[in-house]
């Protein structure tokens, strides 16, 4: 994993200096096909003024979704070749099923969690999710993923940095996997309700 390590500094140094306008770049990128994701940027300029942590959240939910819909654009024009030529073919076959089943509530999942909302935003594009359901999705997702990291660096500092995982990243999938079988569930029994 030294290449990645190597990647997330190469990616600190590139972005950070240019602020919001490198977090919204980076979230762009990240969104089609860069491995990195924003969440480094959005704790590194929430730790340079904490205040305007829903700022920052607010300028890398932007560029996820901005980001997103070019990867939705380029599923839906270049269909199931274009995820051929970028992932594996169980991959593909693990996100078809997972669309086929839970629709859009597959890219909000995927925009909250450590899953790579990448692969999603295609996917929604090659499997003609609704661009509507996929966009709120998107926000819904992402918006909280980044206000959550920015208000944890916010209220807690440089000492929420070093175990992230401990206390941020961990309660938060478990939330989101606890809120996302409620949605499922509500949404399998009221059929009047799709998502």
């Amino acid at each position: 994993m030294k290449w990645f390590n190597d990647l997330v500094l190469w990616t600190q140094h590139t972005f950070a200096p240019f602020g919001l306008w490198g977090l919204f770049t980076l979230s762009v990128i990240e969104s089609i096909f860069f491995p990195v994701p924003p969440d480094i940027l959005v704790i590194i300029l929430t730790l340079q003024n904490p205040d305007a942590y829903w700022i920052i959240a607010l300028v890398a939910t932007l560029g996820s979704i901005v980001g997103g819909l070019i990867g939705y654009g380029i599923g839906f024009l270049g269909e199931k070749t274009i995820l051929e030529k970028m992932f594996s073919k169980k991959k593909i076959d693990r996100i078809h099923k997972l669309f086929d089943r839970y629709g859009a509530g597959s890219v909000f999942i995927a925009a909250f969690t450590p899953l790579p909302y990448k692969i999603f935003t295609i996917g929604a594009g090659v499997f003609y999710i609704n661009i509507k359901k996929f966009i709120l999705a998107s926000i819904i997702g992402r918006g909280g993923r980044f206000l959550l990291v920015g208000w944890a660096v916010y209220a807690y500092g440089d000492s929420i940095v070093g175990n992230l995982n401990k206390y941020v990243i961990n309660p938060i999938t478990i939330s989101v996997i606890g809120g996302v079988i409620i949605l499922i569930l509500y949404f399998k029994y009221k059929k009047r309700v799709t998502f």
